[in-house]
């Protein structure tokens, strides 16, 4: 009875194992793990980060500064006694506290400008991570398509060769009863030598694509693998019915023109703060502060004053206010004026030359979508016919009317035929996905 708790216990484990190991990341799955994991990611919002302290500092110029200060001195040897006229040695102690404030009542709205320009610092900063993000999970969607495209070929390359594998006993009994030659059995068998190796070669290749997909999502490669998705059929009509549409969407949600607009707002924020310097600044400034001292070879019979009588007898309390007027500081506000305003025109150009890349791009996207449509219809009706051929060829063959070499043939052509079906699958799929992302469409679907 202890054996066979044993048993069953290990049989669990094992199983438990086993089915950890063979876990197939969803699409999701692999999507989310990069965006988690991904170090350019994670570099980009610690620069989130930084620009949300960049406000919170910038916050501050807001509030006025306060200090404290203290200070003591000890001081040995002659001074000047101003009764006796004499020099008299002694040694004295003494020293003072203060707090002092000061605020910068207007400056020619710097602060307020400059607090501005830090906010928009934040959203520029998530736009860049949203920029990354996109990026990324179109680069995993691609990827993990490959796998799901080595997968299929592995398949087709495996039923190939099982189909050759079975032609070998049949050849055999056919040439020991004097059927057909030596050679034909032969090119049976040779033609079963390259299927399987062929079969190797779809493993390999499914083997780096994964491994691609591993590296990109950044987990380890050993028993990785991916779950199947059920592609079906794809349509082959467009989803759009012009690169426009796809263009007028892409303006609203894309970062890339987000982010170009801000640096516009940005820059005329800039303006603004560097004409601040053609105003007046008045700061206003508010201190309270006291002193004390001891002798410390004071004569008999005599004292020093108590420390705190000292602190309020010579307390005392100042106000101020400052006004800095700018007259002439040899044109240079003028400079950084101008200097403003052509970066304000460079980010202007700048967010035309975004929107001039985004429709360039969408528009190779759509006619690589429709050149992909085009190939994947083509390529199911060359499979239809492949297949028929094969259909009768197999029959003919079976029959004995046709030879083991043009056998090959048709199936070669078959199978090519499949393969370039499946490759043209995939390449529609992603290449509408790359619309769908312009679009500003969940590519996960």
């Amino acid at each position: 009875m202890k054996n066979t708790k044993l048993i069953l216990l290990s049989t669990f484990l094992l199983a438990t194992s086993f089915s950890y190991a063979q876990k197939q990341w969803t699409l999701k799955e692999a999507v989310d793990h990069a965006l988690s994991n991904n170090i350019t990611i994670k570099q980009n919002k610690l620069s989130v980060e930084i620009a949300e302290k960049d406000v919170k500092s910038n916050k501050a110029n807001f509030f006025p500064s306060v200090s404290a200060n203290t200070g003591g001195n000890l001081n040995f040897g002659s001074t000047f006694d101003p009764v006796s006229n004499d020099r008299v040695a002694t040694s004295t102690f003494g020293g003072s506290v203060g707090v002092g404030a000061s605020y910068t009542v207007f400056n020619g709205f710097r602060n307020l400008n400059t607090y501005k320009q830090a906010k928009l610092g934040v959203e520029s900063s998530k736009l860049d991570l949203s920029i990354i993000e996109n990026d990324i999970s179109l680069q995993v969607v691609n990827t993990y398509l490959n796998v799901l495209f080595a997968k299929e070929n592995l398949e087709v390359a495996i039923v190939q060769a099982e189909i050759s594998k079975s032609q070998i006993d049949r050849a055999k009994a056919q040439f020991n009863a004097g059927s057909i030659p030596k050679g034909d059995l032969l090119n049976i068998q040779s033609t079963a030598a390259n299927d399987a190796q062929n079969v190797v070669t779809q493993e390999n290749r499914l083997n780096i694509a994964l491994l691609q997909l591993a590296q990109l999502i950044q987990v380890p490669y050993e028993n990785f693998d991916v779950a199947v998705i059920e592609v079906g059929t794809p349509s082959a009509a467009l989803l759009y019915s012009s690169s426009n549409e796809v263009y007028q969407k892409a303006l609203t949600n894309r970062p890339e023109i987000e982010k170009a607009k801000l640096n516009i707002e940005n820059s005329s924020l800039g303006i603004e703060i560097a004409r601040a310097g053609y105003f007046p600044s008045v700061s206003t400034s508010a201190n309270i502060g006291t002193n004390y001292g001891f002798l410390l070879d004071l004569p008999t019979g005599v004292s020093n004053t108590d420390f705190f009588t000292q602190l309020d007898n010579n307390l005392g309390y100042g106000l101020g206010i400052s006004v800095n007027i700018p007259i002439f500081n040899g044109f240079r506000n003028d400079a950084n004026v101008e200097r403003s305003k052509i970066q304000k025109m460079i980010s202007e150009n700048n967010l035309e030359n975004e929107k001039l890349r985004l429709q360039q791009t969408i528009e190779q996207a759509f006619l690589d979508a429709k050149a992909a449509a085009k190939t994947y219809e083509a390529a199911g009706i060359s499979l239809e016919a492949q297949k028929e051929a094969f259909k009768n060829a197999q029959v003919s063959f079976d029959y004995g009317s046709m030879t083991q070499f043009d056998y090959d043939q048709v199936r070669n052509r078959l199978v090519n035929a499949e393969s370039a079906s499946i490759r043209a699958k995939y390449d529609y799929i992603f290449k509408t996905k790359v619309l769908k992302f312009y679009y500003g469409e969940n590519v996960l679907d």
